[in-house]
């Protein structure tokens, strides 16, 4: 009784592992990249907000205590407010380019 899978050639069947290899990334790339959908977007919204408004808020607290306890010829609140706000943007611009290269850095090697 002979088996029909020894006479295949090796070939063949390496390009049938490579096949079902294939189909197996691409469907665990869809299921990542569902996950990341709504939620994730949400998710990265309220972190830039904060990482933004944090720093901000604090600078401008910071500048009306300075104001009132240190009266002089400028304003520290503006100028602490303008301080905050770049820190923010500068920390909102990190976690993004973080994220964006987490994000190539998964799907690059699925792709090759």
């Amino acid at each position: 009784m002979s088996k029909q899978g020894d006479s295949q050639d090796p070939t063949e069947r390496e390009l049938l592992v490579d096949q079902i290899g294939a189909e197996a990334s691409r469907r665990i790339k869809a299921r990542r990249s569902s996950d990341q959908g709504v939620w994730f977007g949400l998710g990265m919204m309220g972190l830039v907000g904060w990482s933004v408004s944090v720093p901000t808020l604090i600078g401008a607290g910071i500048g009306i205590w300075l104001d009132k306890n240190h009266p002089g010829g400028h304003s520290w609140t503006l100028a602490l407010l303008m301080a905050g706000l770049t820190l923010g943007c500068y920390n909102a611009w990190h976690w993004i380019s973080k994220e964006d290269r987490a994000m190539h850095d998964d799907t690059g090697g699925e792709n090759a």
